[in-house]
């Protein structure tokens, strides 16, 4: 068969929360000449995203529709059917699903299967080699730094794996006007993570030193920007949640909670402080000065490791005594957010090989690292997990039975949202 020759590329997402959504959308943009918005869709499971969350993105007036994994098939499959096959399928998912969701893709065996993309949405600072290997089969794996790329290559080359699917990019939500300071205007923001850090009384440390910031300093402003409100989740669960810390604190009126767009805080931050999150990479993108917390250590589960060398270390204390970190340049340049002008250029590469790949006769299968002969052991496990199977005599799901269904979803979600959190809170006592 012809490759595909349209000159309208369809592009499909799937992604398993809201972070990732937004980075699914933005990178099809990026890396395709597709004008028409990618078809949508997010994964049904604990962190699925509420309405709100999805919207905050702000990538897209469209809101993707919800799905199981087997849903996500058998739409593939029916496009397909319908002479509407995606051209371009973009995997922003957890490292397991991905490569559930690329034996599912195998075994539909479409006529001519899609390109298929995946990568991570921020910082990769944990589960380095399983992750990876677990998105191998892809025919890109997007690195977001030179850094990234570098690191990528090595795993896949040092077990035998190809490494021609890993392709340099960058972070696709990178953007925004540089940093201008206002005058009168002296803002700290605090870019908050689910699950870092992750004890009640770390989180604690971390709200008391915000608070007591903004009492020392009475003419700045102190916001917090969470990611969720309570009974939402992200990525990561989210145990302590600040909102409810703060209930047994006494903040003055300079300090504030806040949501809404990550893009339109930095608007008008002055200093960006976080322990690990890519909002930091955003930030020091645009040029706003920007602290990386050390009050917890500097510690791989923390994530701030990440960022040794990066001349942006700094405690409380020193942040309460006036100091504003200076990146360091040479690290700055191999994490991808270099001010050189290079940052637009960044996409060309994959660019370039997904429209490589568009144009070929056919595709090559679907060839992942993890095989019932590499990993019989562990490989069968997230299959199962995952329940994938499709088949074409697949009876059509009453309305009894959708109805069952969604029940059982919304007790799922409350299980593990409301209820697990306490009865773990429980178990430390």
């Amino acid at each position: 068969m012809q490759g595909s020759n349209r000159e309208a590329v369809r592009v499909a997402v799937l992604a398993d929360s809201d972070t990732r959504w937004k980075w699914g959308a933005l990178t099809a943009r990026r890396i395709t000449t597709a004008t028409a918005e990618p078809t949508g869709f997010v994964l049904r499971g604990r962190a699925t995203p509420t309405a709100r969350q999805l919207a905050e993105t702000g990538v897209s007036t469209t809101a993707p529709r919800e799905v199981t994994g087997a849903e996500f098939l058998r739409a593939v499959r029916d496009a397909e059917a319908r002479g509407e096959g995606y051209d371009v399928v973009v995997l922003a998912l957890v490292g397991g699903t991905v490569r559930a969701v690329l034996q599912g893709l195998a075994d539909l065996g479409p006529e001519r299967r899609p390109v298929i993309v995946t990568g991570y949405v921020g910082v990769v600072y944990e589960k380095l080699t399983d992750g990876l290997l677990l998105r191998h089969g892809a025919d890109v794996v997007l690195a977001n730094s030179r850094h990234d790329a570098e690191r990528f290559r090595a795993v896949y080359e040092g077990v035998g794996a190809g490494a021609d699917s890993v392709v340099e990019a960058a972070l696709p939500f990178l953007g925004g006007a540089p940093y201008a300071p206002e005058a009168g205007r002296d803002t700290l923001v605090f870019a908050a993570q689910p699950s870092v850090p992750a004890t009640r009384a770390e989180r604690a440390h971390v709200l008391r030193r915000l608070i007591s910031h903004a009492r020392l300093h009475p003419g700045r402003e102190v916001l917090l920007k969470l990611r969720s409100k309570p009974g939402e989740h992200t990525t990561h669960l989210e145990e302590f949640p600040f909102q409810k810390l703060v209930r047994e604190l006494a903040p003055p009126a300079n300090f504030r909670l806040v949501y809404g767009h990550m893009g339109e805080v930095l608007d008008r931050t002055d200093l960006l402080v976080t322990v690990s999150s890519t909002a930091a990479l955003e930030a020091l993108h645009r040029r706003i000065p920007t602290a990386i917390l050390t009050d917890l250590g500097v510690r791989e589960a923390l994530g701030n490791h990440h960022f040794v060398g990066s001349g942006l270390l700094a405690s409380f204390d020193r942040l309460d005594q006036g100091l504003v970190p200076t990146p360091d340049e040479t690290w700055l340049s191999r994490q991808g957010v270099a001010s050189d002008g290079s940052y637009e250029r960044a996409f060309d590469a994959a660019r370039d090989r997904v429209a490589e790949l568009l144009a070929l006769p056919a595709l090559p299968p679907i060839a992942p690292y993890y095989t019932a002969e590499t990993a019989p052991g562990y490989l069968p496990g997230i299959l199962a997990r995952h329940r994938l199977d499709v088949t074409a005599s697949e009876p059509r799901e009453s309305g009894l039975r959708r109805i069952v269904r969604e029940a059982a979803r919304g007790a799922y979600r409350h299980g593990v949202q409301r209820v697990a959190p306490v009865i773990r809170r429980l178990g430390e006592l």
